[in-house]
Order: C-alpha cells, then sequence, then structure tokens
C-alpha cells in the first residue's frame, strides 16, 4: 500500500470520526472566471472536505472509491453501448458534440442542464447518450446525473441500480462516494435520483446540490443533468442555477408551440446554449437519409471522379 493512499485512507477516517452520522460538512470557496462579453457572468465553486483541507477529493480517489455496478442498457435506445458505430442517431449525437465544444470555446461550459417543455419529449434519451457520446473521445470523462426526482428514468435505460443516489444525498442520508456508480463504458459515471421523495423541489433548494456539484465538476470533463419537465414544475429552474448552460429538446410533430415558448421563458437570464429536435422523420432529414444510405453499414462510399 502506497504512502498516498495511507494518507487518503487515514484522512477519511479522520473525516468520518469528526462529523455526525449521516451528515457531510463542506467548505466553499469560489472563483470568479470573466467570460466572453455576451456571455453571463458564471461563478465556479470548488469545495474541500472539511476535516482534510490539505488532501481533499481527487479524480483518482473518486475513480477507485466508485460503486462498480452491473449495467444492462437498453440496445434500443442507448446508442454507443452497441458495436454499430454507424446506427441511426449516432451521428447526430456526434454533431451535437462537436456544437458544444464549439460553444464551450466562447464560454465556461462544463455542467449542462437537459430538459425539456412536457414529459415524454426526450429528455432522458439525449442526456444519456449526450453521455456516452463524450466518453467515446479518448481520455474524457463524463458524469451523467438523474435529477429528475419525480419520474426517474435514466437508471432504466441504463440498465443500472436505482439507488441511493441524488435523493438521499441531498436528505444527507449518504455521501457523494455512496452515490457515484461506474459500470461497462469507461470514464462514464452514473449518479440515479434515488428512491421518490414528497417534495422534490424543496430538497433541491436546500444547498446541497450546488455543493455536490461543487464538488464532482473537477474531476470530470462534463457534467450532464437530466431534470424534470420545465412546464409543470420548478424543479428545472432551480438547477438551471447550479449549471453552466441549458439544453432544451423538443419533440417533433409533438410539443405544442406555446409549452415550447413558455419552457424558454421558465429560463430568462439564464444560458440557453441550444435546442434538440427529437423525433424527427427520415423524410424530414434527407441529408441524414442520405448519409446513413451511403456511408451506414450496407452503404458504399466509394469515391468516384
Amino acid at each position: 500500500m502506497s504512502r498516498i493512499h495511507e494518507a487518503l485512507k487515514k484522512a477519511e477516517q479522520e473525516r468520518t470520526l469528526s462529523q455526525p452520522a449521516g451528515r457531510v460538512t463542506d467548505t466553499t470557496s469560489s472563483v470568479l472566471e470573466t467570460p466572453p462579453d455576451d456571455a453571463p457572468v458564471m461563478t465556479t465553486a470548488i469545495a474541500v472536505g472539511g476535516a482534510a483541507p490539505a488532501i481533499g477529493m481527487n479524480a483518482g480517489s473518486l475513480l477507485a472509491r466508485s460503486r462498480e455496478t452491473r449495467w444492462t442498457p437498453d440496445p434500443k435506445t442507448m446508442l454507443f453501448f452497441g458495436k454499430d458505430e454507424h446506427a441511426s442517431g449516432t451521428e447526430e449525437f456526434r454533431t451535437l458534440r462537436s456544437r458544444l465544444y464549439q460553444a464551450r470555446e466562447k464560454q465556461a461550459l462544463s455542467t449542462l442542464l437537459v430538459t425539456s417543455a412536457l414529459p415524454k419529449e426526450g429528455k432522458s434519451f439525449t442526456a444519456a447518450n449526450l453521455a456516452q457520446v463524450i466518453v467515446r473521445q479518448h481520455g474524457r470523462r463524463a458524469l451523467l446525473i438523474d435529477a429528475d426526482l419525480r419520474n426517474p428514468q435514466l437508471h432504466n435505460l441504463l440498465g443500472a441500480e436505482p439507488g441511493p443516489g441524488v435523493s438521499e444525498y441531498l436528505r444527507s442520508e449518504v455521501d457523494e462516494l455512496s452515490i457515484v456508480q461506474r459500470g461497462p463504458m469507461e470514464n462514464l459515471f452514473f449518479i440515479p435520483a434515488g428512491h421518490s421523495s414528497s417534495n422534490p423541489a424543496e430538497l433541491l433548494s436546500n444547498g446541497r446540490m450546488k455543493a455536490l456539484l461543487s464538488r464532482l465538476e473537477p474531476m470530470f470533463d462534463w457534467i450532464i443533468i437530466d431534470s424534470a419537465p420545465a412546464v409543470p414544475v420548478a424543479d428545472a429552474a432551480i438547477l438551471a442555477k447550479h449549471c453552466d448552460g441549458i439544453l432544451l429538446v423538443v419533440r417533433s410533430n409533438s410539443t405544442p408551440v406555446d409549452a415550447a415558448r413558455k419552457a424558454r421563458n421558465e429560463f430568462t437570464g439564464q444560458n440557453v446554449v441550444g435546442v434538440v429536435l427529437n423525433g424527427i422523420t427520415p423524410d424530414l432529414s434527407p441529408y441524414m437519409q442520405y448519409y446513413y444510405s451511403t456511408y451506414g453499414p450496407n452503404g458504399n462510399a466509394e469515391a468516384k471522379s
């Protein structure tokens, strides 16, 4: 056992003994970054464990101490767990990844909230596949958080354990290392929503969500957060205050225009980085139809002069 590992273990034991059971003490310090003139001001908070500020928690300890669980992802909706590199929809997510990195060149952007106007518009599908396509790039680490405490779906899509998760952490029942899971895809980590709560909005407002993101943000290239729909409840608006950007998902031929407009208005003054049009049919996307017929598994991509 290395000296570093021994020091980390000793510091964690001292911190545990010095705190009441079920309670985690956070000491935060904020660093203000200057964004471009046309971008909102954002604050990145870095938290250090109260009992051992000299060592703290880093990516190495997270990798070593997060729970390795067995995932059984849904092959129909989790596009990047399969062997087909050109499955329908994969290129759209690669394009979305590229656009987000372009936006990142102009503004601080690492914590992204994914939401929709109404239920069943594809926000969880979008959040999960976006996290997957990000870690397909070498050396990129992503954390996917299910913060939809009313109707969580990500653990079903990934085939992961439903808890403990966000709810338990917000109720001070567990610490952050108890809720982080890792599965078969390298560098992809997941925090489920946890068990149901009767007061989701109040839990999300109690300050511990901000502390959680502050502690985990330095360890990941991206944190992707799936939230409840923006129009029926206030959860997404609460979470948006702790995120660098917001991605809205609307469903083709389904989302009412008024609902989409109202969802956008929920984030007035917030950084809405883009809109994802989900459920588009091939006849409405002839360019992608051409791509898959030409470059897909059965296509012929030979150059012709």
